[in-house]
């Protein structure tokens, strides 16, 4: 490897991630990547979005099935092999000697890896706490906060079925006021959307819950400008962002918000099971910990990791999966993802009965897509999709929002969606 490969591989990648990072650097399959990563070093986010040349060898990073197209990353995204290896690497090392090797070595790592979560959300390390998935991150806020009778809090119908069950549960047990307010997607105005949240908002409102995008049809909602209202009424800012950490090209800082959950086995590649929850340095005291510990109102961001025994392997495989997210970049990856996103739907967009719910802009949207068709169930549709075509998609009825979520990741082609075009087609033909 030459000078000036080296150096741009540690540049994308961070100094110190190339050590974790190494194992895979030197495969085959490595080698092609970096040699296309260099041959393309100086072209823009833009123009590499489409090269599929350069895409391919990123997917070749995967050990995803190249007869099922797997179009439901939103569910849960696969690992890169790098990270698959690392979970079993470090699953082997446990075994060895479990008391020791989890809680003498694994878990001291996990500062390191902290300190990695943290840059990577452009964060303080000690407000962020290592937890399994979004839900338990964000439930740990819900849950946690210290709210009474009669306090409002504004959510959304559009919402993630945990997070509005989580305080439909508070509400049930404590008298909390929950007041919903609910969208037809897709909506191109930030403001139409800011005004709906400020709208809801009164002099009882003490908590407004934010999804950055929404899981079922991609919409991304603006955040700061909720935020900036929400700020002006002394209103404590919720964000899930199980959908936009990894995906879109910004800093958890960027949102003035108090609160941050997200899932890392989505957007990251990470192991399954793995999640972050961020937490504003002064609001730590104050934010009671979903599981107990020593201290509940001390000021230490790690109380909100008192699990107990959890899986170390997958927990420390995230650092290999944080240095392959560099390795592609944020700003190339969205691009590449909107993309994809676009490049289907713009070929299916004026059919005869389909509909499409998701904006094409990149500013409300990005790999997400959702569409329907006219005269057939969503579960129809997913069913056909994959029976004639091998799609695997995901058929969605959710308050006012009926139709098949598409989500492709940084491994899947053109070609890929080619056999979704072919399929829709197909489809509204019958």
């Amino acid at each position: 490897m030459n000078d000036n490969r080296r150096k741009f591989l540690q540049k994308i990648s961070g100094a110190a991630g190339a050590i974790t990072f190494a194992p895979f650097l030197n495969t085959a399959c490595s080698k092609k990547i970096q040699s296309k990563i260099s041959e393309y070093k100086d072209w823009s986010a833009d123009d590499l979005a489409s090269n599929e040349e350069f895409w391919y060898q990123v997917k070749q990073a995967y050990t995803v099935s190249t007869n099922m197209v797997n179009l439901n990353n939103g569910g849960v995204s696969p690992s890169p092999k790098v990270v698959q290896d690392a979970v079993e690497r470090y699953n082997r090392l446990s075994n060895e000697a479990p008391s020791y090797y989890m809680w003498r070595v694994l878990d001291r790592n996990r500062e390191g890896l902290r300190s990695k979560l943290a840059e990577l959300a452009g964060v303080s390390s000690d407000e962020i706490a290592i937890n399994r998935n979004a839900s338990e991150a964000l439930e740990t806020v819900i849950f946690g906060l210290r709210l009474n009778r009669g306090d409002e809090v504004v959510l959304t119908k559009q919402d993630y079925p945990n997070v509005i069950n989580a305080w439909k549960q508070r509400a049930l047990r404590e008298g909390i006021v929950l007041k919903f307010i609910s969208f037809d997607f897709p909506i191109e105005n930030k403001q139409e959307i800011t005004q709906k949240f400020a709208d809801a908002f009164t002099s009882n409102t003490k908590v407004v819950n934010i999804t950055h995008m929404i899981n079922w049809v991609g919409q991304i909602l603006p955040v700061n400008e909720i935020a900036a209202e929400a700020r002006q009424r002394n209103i404590e800012v919720i964000v899930d962002g199980a959908h936009t950490f990894a995906h879109l090209d910004f800093k958890i800082s960027d949102l003035d918000c108090d609160y941050f959950g997200t899932s890392l086995h989505k957007w990251l590649c990470a192991p399954f099971g793995s999640g972050m929850l961020y937490v504003k340095k002064d609001k730590i005291k104050n934010l009671f910990p979903l599981f107990a510990g020593e201290e509940p109102e001390g000021e230490d961001i790690k109380k909100f990791e008192s699990l107990g025994t959890r899986s170390f392997a997958i927990e420390q495989a995230v650092g290999q999966a944080i240095d392959f997210h560099h390795w592609i970049g944020s700003e190339r990856k969205q691009k590449r993802l909107h993309y994809l996103k676009n490049y289907w739907m713009e070929k299916v967009m004026n059919l005869p009965k389909v509909k499409i719910h998701t904006s094409l802009k990149p500013e409300f949207g990005c790999a997400i897509g959702f569409f329907s068709v006219e005269g057939k169930t969503p579960a129809e549709v997913s069913n056909i999709l994959f029976r004639d075509h091998q799609i695997h998609s995901v058929g969605i009825n959710w308050e006012n929002i009926h139709g098949i979520r598409v989500a492709p990741n940084v491994y899947s082609t053109a070609k890929d969606l080619d056999r979704l075009i072919l399929g829709i087609k197909a489809l509204v033909k019958e």
